[in-house]
């Protein structure tokens, strides 16, 4: 039985500007994968249609928006997904429950982009390059583990899972010149020529070096002052 497993990944500068959790208490965050060559028929991202939302996390409140895609291709054969990447536009992020135009608009945009969190002006784009997919069995549970409880207590693994995932999806995210290999249960669909694939996990931000109110120390948690590490990401992704 494979399970969801809560060992660190993140993913969010906003995702960044809150999140929660320690490495052990998200999807598992390993070393890089080597990216296997992969059989099939090309299929080409449909940017409009494909996006990472993400929700970032601290006891005082929390936001929400999406990393749009700009290019990617996936993989396959037959009715199955045999490969893929993806590239996403860190530079183009989107807050959105904040006004767009307003000075705390502003004040987040900046900080999310600045080198407290994604360091866009080094590193403009995060990348995805699936490393294997597997069936999720029947068997399989995606599991929670306990978090810091507050007003805004991220959300949970099971959560922010698609409702019947059918694929367990390994790959190496890269952002802010860091890469780690992810495991994580989606729906995917495939027919017609096109892929549909949407899937929901935490990650542990500080795994990529989004380190800014790390939830560090006791004295932090008691006066609310710390942003989680943990950050929720949705991906949805659309190839023709």
């Amino acid at each position: 039985m494979k399970t969801i497993k809560p060992t660190g990944l993140i993913l969010a500068a906003t995702l960044m500007a809150f999140a929660c959790s320690k490495p052990a208490e998200t999807v598992e965050a390993t070393d890089a994968q080597e990216v296997a060559s992969s059989e099939g028929t090309t299929l080409t991202l449909n940017p409009a249609a494909s996006k990472i939302a993400w929700m970032g996390y601290k006891p005082t409140g929390q936001h929400n928006g999406i990393i749009p895609a700009t290019t990617g291709t996936v993989v396959v054969n037959g009715t199955e997904v045999t490969g893929g990447s993806f590239t996403f536009d860190i530079t183009a992020l989107e807050i959105h429950d904040m006004e767009a135009g307003t000075e705390m608009h502003g004040k987040m945009s900046t900080h999310l982009l600045s080198d407290d969190f994604f360091d866009a002006a080094n590193h403009p784009t995060a990348t995805f390059e699936i490393t294997s997919v597997e069936p999720f069995k029947a068997e399989d549970v995606v599991t929670d583990e306990e978090q810091f409880a507050s007003d805004n207590t991220p959300k949970s693994n099971s959560e922010l899972s698609p409702e019947a995932p059918n694929y367990w999806v390994s790959g190496n995210l890269t952002m802010r010149g860091t890469t780690k290999n992810i495991t994580f249960p989606a729906t995917i669909n495939v027919g017609d020529g096109t892929v549909t694939a949407k899937a929901g996990f935490n990650i542990d931000r500080t795994d990529w070096g989004l380190a800014y109110g790390d939830e560090a120390t006791v004295a932090d948690k008691a006066k609310d002052k710390f942003v989680y590490n943990n950050v929720g990401l949705v991906l949805d992704v659309k190839a023709n």
